[in-house]
């Protein structure tokens, strides 16, 4: 049904009619919730469709534009005269979409495969294309006016930032090193990823989510710019560490990217420290489908020693346990555990790459939080949390928090969340899942009170991570495969 549609999209509206149907809008930020949605919701919709998906993102993109006074009356009145015109599922579709809610069965793996199919090249190759772009519905689009001529562009070029590589998650070294065999160990650092293309004299910095940061870090453009190296793309970690060389935590480090303005100052008092930590392109050649041993190898001959993230190669448990406790004695979070032979998989999540962390943690979503009391009151407090339900969509709750938060951190996350908000229900605020915060935890236990029948015991905020969306917080699968190794398969 979707290859059938995506064929007979006319071509200039062919990444919109993508991105909708994966779930998601052209535009960052709209400021719309719910509560808007209905106030602007008319007395009756139109009788018949009218309106094409070309207009409905030029709607989106002039709310998405609209700020300053008067500004949530003004997208309140935009929102309302494009509603006029549409029909009642029309209504019902845009809703859902624009508030994380749409829930139609077509998440972007299947809505990939449909492309596929439509254009007539192979998913494997389609897929690569979004590794290396990032963005399904400009592959699409490629795929699906140009042909296999038009993937040609999507390989590993300087400035086009590719989609990460993933890791998965081991409770201890010895199972990571009984994984995996002889492995590289790496710091585990709590900082911001980064990825840094050189292209001559021009050198760029773009976050884990692909966007452009380069203003805000240039002591990493030094850095990656007095290389040798004529073109390069470098992934690696930027942390701020005190002068005794620990590091700050997450949210400190994160301070930096959000700052425009005044980064000379910041960087005097607040400066980052680069490490890196793979080699993707070298002086026009992709490394990517190179295995990790022959990367590191070439990274290591291309960047002074002092940039490279500490590293060990063993096949030794105990080696690896000492290694551990060098990372965490550093105040590291723990370390990773790489497979020698391991191309890099842009964009997935998977066992070649395995993080073994002191406390246990998960990047999870806010989807709803409860008012405080006493102390509290006037904030909002408790977190409803929620893991990614991969097979069907959304997210499945796990359970709620209110531990671990400063008085800085609930006012912001009560500012934050109230712009989220969708609906309240008594004294909880329902949001837009879209807020990632990593909770540390002890252990899972059984619930019958929750949808995934399993709860998280004595879960607390360790920080909010805006570097990450919704699309990465972990999975329900991934919680039911730590109860299985805590139960010992039982589970």
């Amino acid at each position: 049904m979707l290859a059938g549609l995506l064929a007979s999209v006319p071509p200039d509206e062919i990444e919109i009619a993508t991105a909708y149907l994966s779930g998601a809008v052209r535009q960052d930020r709209l400021g719309l919730g719910w509560a808007t949605f209905r106030s602007a919701m008319p007395a009756s919709p139109a009788q018949s469709p009218s309106v094409e998906l070309a207009e409905v993102n030029a709607v989106l993109g002039r709310i998405a534009g609209t700020s300053g006074k008067g500004s949530a009356k003004a997208r309140e009145r935009l929102l309302g005269e494009l509603l006029i015109c549409l029909t009642s599922d029309e209504q019902s579709f845009l809703g859902g979409l624009l508030v994380g809610e749409l829930r139609q069965g077509a998440l972007e793996g299947l809505v990939l495969e449909a492309v596929a199919r439509a254009s007539g090249i192979p998913a494997p190759l389609v897929r690569r294309a979004c590794m290396m772009a990032g963005d399904l519905p400009a592959v699409a689009k490629a795929a699906l006016a140009d042909g296999p001529a038009g993937l040609a562009r999507f390989s590993v070029r300087v400035f086009q930032p590719v989609l990460p590589m993933l890791a998965g998650t081991a409770d201890t070294v010895e199972e990571a090193i009984t994984e995996l065999g002889e492995a590289a160990l790496e710091y585990k650092l709590d900082g911001a990823r980064v990825q840094i293309h050189k292209a001559g004299g021009d050198v760029r910095v773009y976050s884990r989510r692909l966007n452009e940061v380069t203003p805000a870090v240039p002591e990493l453009v030094e850095a990656v710019g007095a290389l040798p190296a004529r073109e390069v793309i470098l992934e690696g970690e930027a942390i701020a560490l005190r002068p005794d060389a620990t590091p700050h935590p997450f949210q400190t480090t994160m301070r930096r990217f959000g700052r425009r303005l005044d980064v000379p100052s910041i960087r005097g008092t607040l400066p980052l420290t680069l490490f890196l930590f793979d080699l993707l392109y070298l002086d026009g050649e992709p490394l990517l489908d190179q295995p990790f041993r022959q990367r590191t190898a070439r990274l290591a001959e291309a960047v002074p020693a002092a940039l490279l993230v500490p590293r060990l190669v063993t096949g030794s448990i105990g080696v690896a346990a000492e290694f551990l406790q060098a990372a965490l004695a550093g105040g590291h979070e723990g370390v990773m555990i790489k497979a020698l032979d391991a191309p890099y998989e842009a964009g997935q999540r998977g066992r070649r790459w395995l993080k073994v962390k002191s406390v246990r943690s998960l990047d999870l979503v806010v989807l709803a939080a409860e008012w405080g009391h006493g102390r509290r009151h006037g904030w909002l407090s408790n977190l409803h949390l929620g893991a990614r339900d991969a097979e069907r969509g959304g997210f499945v709750m796990l359970g709620k928090t209110f531990k671990g938060m400063t008085d800085v951190l609930l006012t912001w996350q009560t500012e934050r969340l109230l712009e989220l908000e969708v609906s309240r229900d008594g004294h909880t605020v329902h949001v837009r899942p879209e807020l990632v915060v990593e909770i540390a935890f002890n252990d899972l236990q059984e619930s019958p009170q929750y949808p995934g029948g399993l709860a998280l015991r004595f879960a607390r905020v360790k920080g909010y991570r805006p570097d990450k969306s919704a699309a990465e917080a972990d999975t329900l699968e991934t919680l039911r495969e730590m109860w299985r190794r805590q139960t010992g398969g039982k589970g």
